[in-house]
């Protein structure tokens, strides 16, 4: 736990888990409390121009690492063009249509540098982040679904392979699985988790994006381990395909049938999303698997309308309440985007 003067001039140290919109909304909050922020990111995108770098160039797929350096650059005239490039992604109809500009340079700074680690800290650096951004696993994964639904019988199960797959299946999603079964963390997010002050895993799409870092099991030894807080942050609505007709308490239990034994200490949930009542209890039981305590807070950002987004200033006060800084919160990292650039920054396809 950090407790020198140097380090609580920076903030706690806090590293946040997931990927695509919501890791996107989770750094949107957490760079309001601190310049101390590690983002561990996904790498099993198979879609879109991620996937298409993947095939073609072997290397772990950019376009969740980029949304994620995307959401902690320095809000600064010079770093904004930066921002708005690496994000632009080409049209038309020829080799480069789709393809994200960020993405692009990410991968010829892996080819140059030879790590992808030492190229997200090139483009970190460009974008004046303070902190960092890692991949969940050094190499490329991809996951694995058993779905039902798919079938005639209702009770068969069918394996679906393939984020994209996963995420857009019209069966109901079981359980996953990464391939490689049991693949390496990244060793900087192994030491960014034992030194953290606050982890928050979430909110995400649950089974792709969520679920996947508590299925690397030197990360989970690392949460585990680590004397940092634990948040666990709720999506604000069930999602198409992964987690339709979801409740709150479904998924929490979905998250401790692949990881028994996980804890901990707080699930954040929306107080719209989970009205006073029944279903609060049945939360409250869920939640005791993690040995957690449920808080409520207003964290949905009302003005995206059924866009089901976070509010990074909601959200970041939330968080500010667990970590004992209460009060004022000042951006930090330069973080004065208005909340009509951050939605469409997060509705952004992050591929």
């Amino acid at each position: 736990m950090s407790g020198s003067t140097g380090q609580d001039l920076r903030g706690p140290a806090v590293v946040a888990l997931g990927g695509g919109h919501g890791l996107f909304a989770t750094l949107q909050a957490v760079r309001r409390l601190t310049f101390d922020v590690t983002a561990v990111v996904t790498v099993a995108d198979d879609g879109g121009s991620s996937g298409r770098l993947r095939a073609e160039l072997g290397v772990i797929p950019p376009g969740d690492l980029r949304m994620a350096l995307a959401a902690l650059a320095a809000d600064e005239p010079d770093v904004r063009d930066w921002t708005r490039t690496i994000q632009h992604r080409f049209g038309g109809v020829g080799a480069l249509a789709g393809h994200s500009v960020g993405n692009l340079i990410l991968a010829g700074l892996t080819e140059v540098l030879g790590d992808p680690v030492q190229a997200l800290d090139e483009m970190a650096r460009l974008l004046r982040v303070r902190g960092r951004v890692l991949p969940m696993s050094p190499i490329a994964l991809d996951i694995e679904a058993d779905v039902q639904g798919l079938e005639e019988d209702p009770r068969v199960s069918r394996c679906i392979r393939g984020q994209v797959a996963v995420a857009t299946t019209p069966g109901k999603v079981r359980r996953v699985r990464l391939l490689p079964a049991n693949p390496p963390a990244s060793p900087d997010a192994v030491a960014a988790i034992g030194r953290a002050d606050l982890v928050v895993l979430g909110p995400g799409s649950w089974f792709s994006s969520v679920i996947p870092h508590v299925l690397v099991p030197e990360l989970v030894d690392a949460l585990s381990s680590t004397e940092a807080r634990k948040v666990l942050v709720l999506n604000l609505a069930p999602e198409p395909g992964e987690t339709a007709g979801f409740s709150a308490e479904r998924h929490l239990h979905v998250l401790s049938q692949h990881v028994p034994d996980f804890r901990v200490d707080y699930v954040v949930v929306d107080s719209a999303s989970v009205p006073p009542g029944r279903e609060r209890e049945h939360l409250a039981r869920a939640a005791q698997q993690f040995h957690a305590e449920v808080r409520y807070a207003d964290v949905a950002d009302t003005a995206a309308g059924s866009a089901h987004i976070h509010d990074p200033v909601k959200l970041a006060e939330a968080l500010a309440q667990l970590t004992g800084r209460t009060g004022t919160l000042e951006p930090a990292n330069g973080a004065g985007t208005d909340h009509s650039t951050a939605e469409q920054r997060e509705n952004t396809s992050w591929q």
